[in-house]
């Protein structure tokens, strides 16, 4: 592996030299293969033969690592293990442009069925994703989909019910359809619930669910909606068919929570319960994924938080690796991602994450014109 000068890092006050970074990259390669500690005879072994790589300079070297928190020992006796630092600056150092092969690939579009029209609904599609995120990293894959609020309309029904309810039909862009039964003060005739979607139709068809709820309030505090009937059922309509909704998250897709069961990793039952009450409560697991992507990202779209970088308690033994995914004029939708121990491939797990997020950006946008 070629030895990088140091450019981003967390260690500031201090950065390891060619061989400090050479013996660092072999302890991270080497625990990731075999999840023991490293022992220097192990590194001894790597390098012997070369000019200057006696046992007793990587021994010397080695402690360095240790005593600038870039490794760690579990015992007195044992080898090294990376720490957090350790593995961010691997990071930010040695991975670069992460990019996947041509095996991963094909196995990611095998997984989501591509090429194919197969997800005329989105759901489907993240249910998709985040099992073949789990597949290829083995560990968790995590989907959030877009939130409703920031969903384009499409058009939009009322259809009148017994009991005066009245059956709203949302049919939002990328195909999703949304029902809601609402109720009213005043009983609308037929001709007049249909009188308001054509006006909804005609005023705001493409525009969020968002945008529009703040021009249809600011419309029932103009004069003209009291004196104005059909302006006055349409936005009195339209508001309580989306009421309730402007601080919901997207949906979250969750698949493989049990393969972190048989990592060594996580042998703490304790902080494993903790864990899986994170993926259970799912606006404090959105919070989460918009935290990491909010910190700058290691290589495009992809971001990095390793142990103690997390805010979440939960979070101090894993890795999240993420990437937002666009939709409808650059607007960030939602969130792919695969949570795992410290201790995973993360040049595959990046590219990975990576690939899906515009495989999604795709689809969606395909889907949209469709």
């Amino acid at each position: 592996m070629a030895i990088l000068a140091p450019t981003k890092s967390t260690q500031a006050e201090w950065s390891p030299d060619a061989r400090g970074q050479a013996v660092l990259a072999a302890v991270i390669k080497e625990h990731l293969r075999t999840g023991e500690p490293v022992a220097s005879r192990s590194i001894s072994e790597r390098f012997a033969g070369g000019a200057g790589w006696s046992s007793a300079t990587i021994r010397n070297v080695l402690a360095e690592l240790e005593e600038h928190g870039l490794v760690e020992q579990p015992h007195t006796s044992a080898g090294r293990v990376p720490t957090d630092k350790g593995y961010r600056f691997y990071v930010d150092h040695f991975i670069g442009d992460a990019r996947l092969s041509r095996a991963d690939i094909s196995a990611i579009d095998r997984g989501l069925g591509l090429p194919s029209d197969a997800f005329a609904q989105p759901s489907r599609l993240m249910e998709k994703v985040s099992h073949v995120l789990s597949e290829l990293s083995e560990n968790v894959g995590i989907v959030v989909s877009p939130p409703v609020a920031d969903s384009r309309l499409e058009h939009i029904e009322f259809l009148p019910l017994s009991d005066g309810r009245i059956l709203v039909v949302l049919v939002l862009a990328s195909n999703v359809v949304q029902n809601k039964i609402i109720r009213i003060d005043e009983r609308l005739t037929h001709d007049e619930l249909e009188s308001a979607a054509r006006y909804l139709n005609a005023e705001f068809s493409g525009k969020t669910l968002q945008a529009i709820r703040a021009e249809v309030l600011a419309l029932m505090g103009e004069e003209k909606a009291l004196y104005d009937r059909l302006l006055r059922n349409a936005v009195l309509l339209f508001e309580r068919s989306t009421e309730g909704g402007e601080g919901e998250t997207g949906d979250v897709y969750i698949d493989g929570a049990s393969n972190i069961l048989a990592k060594p990793d996580f042998s703490d039952v304790e902080r494993l319960r903790e864990l899986f009450r994170t993926f259970e409560a799912k606006s404090r697991l959105v919070k989460i994924l918009n935290e990491c992507i909010a910190r700058e990202p290691v290589f495009g779209d992809v971001h990095v938080v390793i142990g103690r970088e997390h805010s979440a308690p939960q979070l101090q033994s894993c890795a999240l690796i993420t990437a937002p995914y666009r939709v409808a004029d650059g607007f960030v939708g939602g969130t792919v991602g695969v949570v795992g121990p410290m201790r995973l491939e993360y040049a595959r797990t990046m590219a990975a994450v990576n690939y899906v997020a515009r495989l999604v950006e795709r689809v969606l946008r395909e889907a949209a014109h469709s």
